[in-house]
């Protein structure tokens, strides 16, 4: 099915990356980087289906050509820690055919990209895993309207109460570096990601396709259930295949557990909304009771004496399947009232009350102890990620520049997963930057069961409610044969009359 997966990164000289080199690699072919005359041949690369450029109106016609617009970027960034390109990964709704996918990922680029100036350079990856995907790669720098590279940024001089420049004591004046385009800002970042999920989502309908996709997280989109873990290109293939992995097994098991979770919260609503029904329909009385009896009865019934009509009821011939059965429901829904000492609606309605307050409470505790555990999962997992390639990366940064690139493709998947492995811990360790696995994995063990002690509490909840349904049954079915004799008795007064 469709999902929603928009990266934004940094194509930067300062990592050891080249635009060059990025370019060459998406579209699968052969480019020379001027910058520092090393060639990028990656012709032998499979699951590319589509490549192209897209230009504003004002750009040179060269940069039409890859390696003509890809080493003007070079050309023009002069600093060993220039900024080169911006690149943004999408994931492709599977539901769409080739010639969608690719009219969708053009409309997405001139609508958001070339209208505002920038150079686009877009590939559409597919290896017929179930994971078709594209690469934009953007250029950074405004195009003025002669075809020139712009200024990424611009000094401005602060300015004292009277309009004046502030004078520093080297003799300078005070300024600040603006950028002269706002496409580094995170609210434009959210912009672009929902532009996705909106562009997506609209050609997903144009093809009567049910599916759509969401840039938010389920929290801002107000659903209450538990996220999924990312499962990555190799676990989902791993899966695809019938090879289970830690991340499906923990899938499935937070599956399972959303259902659970919305199992109740629907019945626990279900009863509710009977309760205020019947209570609606209650004469003024000292009990409150379910109005069953017809207008000459002088006392009304508790729940109770409505369960023993029930069992009165149970009682009746019928076969002796049925008679069990109805029988076991009569005891369950007795037991539930004597042991709570409910004898009115109303006092049934304030158990049902703590059960709905017991259920926001526990879901809450297990939604926080999800969130805890993922997160000390994840730390495992990348401090682990980062002690194997460790390694392999101090061996590329030893490398010299001109065999840098090559290194880096020839270790790609151990880099890659070393750089995110340290861009996770920097993020996520704050301050404190000492792995500390040992750490984790006792927290993980605490995590794992306080969990299993929610979800025991949220099972012994589900069995409360269904005694408290148990009763709602046998009310009905005691009411059932009152007004049916009720109305029988209005209809001959009917017809008397």
């Amino acid at each position: 099915m469709a999902i929603y997966h928009c990266s934004i990164k940094i194509v930067s000289r300062g990592k050891g990356k080249s635009a060059v080199a990025a370019a060459a690699y998406r579209s699968g072919e052969t480019l020379t980087n001027n910058y520092d005359g090393v060639t990028h041949d990656f012709t032998r690369k499979g699951g590319i289906v589509h490549t192209e450029i897209l230009l504003p109106p004002h750009a040179p016609p060269d940069f039409a050509d890859r390696s003509a617009l890809w080493n003007s970027v070079e050309k023009i960034e002069k600093a060993k820690n220039s900024q080169l390109a911006r690149e943004i990964e999408i994931a492709l709704p599977v539901e769409l055919d080739r010639e969608k996918q690719i009219q969708l990922v053009r409309e997405y680029v001139k609508e958001n990209f070339v209208s505002v100036g920038m150079c686009a350079d877009f590939a559409i990856h597919d290896k017929q895993d179930g994971n078709p995907h594209a690469h934009i790669m953007l250029t950074m720098r405004p195009l003025e309207q002669s075809g020139e590279w712009g200024a990424k940024s611009k000094k401005e001089y602060l300015l004292d109460k009277g309009g004046q420049r502030i004078k520093l004591k080297n003799g300078t004046f005070k300024s600040r570096k603006v950028d002269t385009v706002d496409w580094n800002s995170q609210e434009k970042a959210e912009v672009w990601r929902q532009a996705w999920a909106d562009t997506a989502n609209r050609y997903l309908a144009a093809q009567d396709r049910p599916e759509r996709i969401d840039h938010r997280s389920y929290k801002r989109q107000g659903i209450e259930q538990i996220p999924t873990v990312h499962m990555g290109v190799a676990a989902t293939q791993m899966e695809r295949r019938g090879i289970v992995t830690d991340k499906g097994n923990q899938n499935r098991e937070i599956r399972e557990q959303n259902r659970l979770l919305k199992e109740v919260k629907r019945r626990i609503a279900a009863l509710t909304a009977w309760i205020k029904e019947k209570t609606a329909q209650t004469k003024e009385n000292p009990f409150l009771s379910v109005p069953i009896l017809s207008e000459r009865s002088e006392q009304p019934s508790t729940l109770l004496e409505l369960l023993n009509r029930a069992y009165t009821e149970a009682a009746k011939p019928q076969s002796r399947y049925e008679k069990i059965q109805d029988l076991k429901l009569y005891a369950k829904a007795f037991n539930f009232l004597q042991s709570r000492n409910i004898t009115t609606l109303v006092q049934l309605q304030e158990v049902v009350s703590d059960m709905k307050k017991q259920y926001w409470t526990t879901n809450g505790e297990i939604k926080q102890t999800e969130k805890l555990l993922h997160e000390r999962k994840e730390l495992i997992d990348q401090a682990e990620k980062y002690r194997e390639h460790r390694p392999t990366y101090k061996a590329y940064m030893q490398t010299k520049p001109k065999k840098q690139e090559d290194f880096f493709e020839s270790n790609r998947v151990a880099l890659t997963l070393y750089q995110s492995a340290e861009r996770y811990l920097k993020e996520h360790l704050g301050e404190d930057k000492v792995l500390k696995p040992k750490a984790w994995k006792a927290e993980v063990a605490d995590l794992t069961q306080k969990k299993s002690r929610l979800y025991g509490s949220l099972q012994t909840l589900k069995a409360e409610v269904q005694e408290a349904e148990a009763v709602k049954k046998c009310v009905e079915q005691a009411v059932q044969p009152e007004q049916g004799k009720e109305k029988t008795q209005n209809k001959r007064r009917d017809m008397e009359l």
